[in-house]
């Protein structure tokens, strides 16, 4: 790849590198996972009466395996997308501000076969190469559920005709806020990515990407450094997705979903009740498929099926933690939920009425 992928605005400054060196979050997060992970074998043999310990051990072992395939791809992309000109992923990504711009990303975002932990790395990542706000949010909030294998998955438990009708509406609620996030830093009120540059005059995508393509020298070791320059990129975010997995398996530990699945009718309440729980609960996108399944199917409310999975990105901490750290700023975290979570309201209490 050309010498552009190690742009000086890539490299972690000296401040971040001083924080790598002493990032005691990552570390005893870390360490209270991999701790709990081994100790579910001594939770089924040697200490299975400590039901809470049992509980909160097979959470995180639960946990980890559904997500562990998605954080190791979304870690190798974020070593890949290290070594991809910032110029190509501007140009694959359209123009940010534009409405090609935010369509492009949605439909990647709605494409890419990650699970939402994967997702938050690689969209962390495309905001250091130069994605606007607007696409990043685009990106992220399509993302969660969205993948090919996860919507062949609800196909198969609520039928193509919700599994279309929900997929389509997620991509209006990511458009729509790609829009609204664009139109705020051009207002001032959000700050302007300022990883974004434009493209040299007459720079195209499809030519750029065969000349890219062509240097690219085939070593044994590239597997290799694309997972450790992953790793290293990720870090940042491993810590506040290792913090959600521990908050989770706490939560779930206290509060079983078979508790307040009975009470996802459709209703107000019911559709309170499911962001509430949606928001605290931390499903990730592989088990919030059949979750949303059975509150369509069993407690017939397909808009509070919709709000459980749209809720996993409008509210959740660790979407909005791995935000902040992406964007530096706490104010774009927390427009997240204030843009996103009203659009996912009014669309769930249509679908609940009936009226799509």
């Amino acid at each position: 790849m050309s010498k552009e992928c190690c742009d000086p605005k890539d490299q972690p400054s000296s401040m971040e590198r001083h924080q790598k060196k002493r990032d005691w979050l990552l570390w005893s997060t870390a360490t209270i996972l991999v701790l709990a992970y081994l100790g579910q074998w001594l939770a089924s043999t040697s200490i299975g009466e400590i039901n809470y310990l049992s509980t909160f051990t097979s959470s995180v072992f639960e946990l980890i395996n559904r997500m562990a395939w998605g954080l190791a791809l979304g870690i190798l992309f974020v070593g890949i997308l290290d070594k991809i000109p910032r110029n190509l992923i501007t140009a694959a990504l359209g123009k940010g501000g534009t409405a090609s711009g935010i369509f492009w990303a949605t439909l990647a975002g709605v494409l890419l076969d990650l699970c939402s932990h994967g997702i938050l790395i690689i969209a962390g990542k495309l905001y250091k190469k130069g994605a606007s706000l607007g696409q990043t949010m685009a990106f992220l909030i399509a993302s969660p559920w969205n993948s090919i294998s996860l919507t062949l998955v609800l196909w198969a438990l609520i039928g193509l005709k919700w599994t279309l009708l929900i997929l389509i509406l997620s991509m209006v609620i990511a458009i729509l806020s790609g829009f609204i996030f664009e139109g705020l830093v051009k207002r001032g009120v959000l700050p302007k990515n300022p990883n974004t540059s434009d493209l040299p005059e007459g720079y195209r995508f499809a030519p750029e990407f065969k000349k890219e393509v062509k240097n690219i020298k085939i070593k044994p070791s590239i597997p290799f450094t694309l997972i450790w320059e992953g790793l290293k990129g990720s870090r940042m975010i491993l810590r506040w997705i290792f913090l959600g997995v521990i908050l989770a398996a706490l939560i779930r530990t206290f509060i079983s979903p078979d508790q307040f699945q009975t009470f996802f009718g459709p209703t107000l309440g019911g559709l309170g009740l499911t962001i509430v729980v949606a928001t605290i609960l931390e499903v990730c996108s592989e088990g919030s498929a059949p979750i949303a399944a059975d509150i369509l199917t069993r407690a017939k409310a397909p808009g509070n099926a919709f709000a459980f999975l749209m809720t996993g990105v409008s509210t959740d901490y660790t979407e909005m933690l791995v935000l902040k750290e992406s964007t530096k700023s706490w104010k774009i975290a927390l427009f997240l939920p204030l843009v996103t979570l009203p659009q996912v309201l009014i669309l769930a209490w249509v679908l609940n009425q009936g009226v799509l």
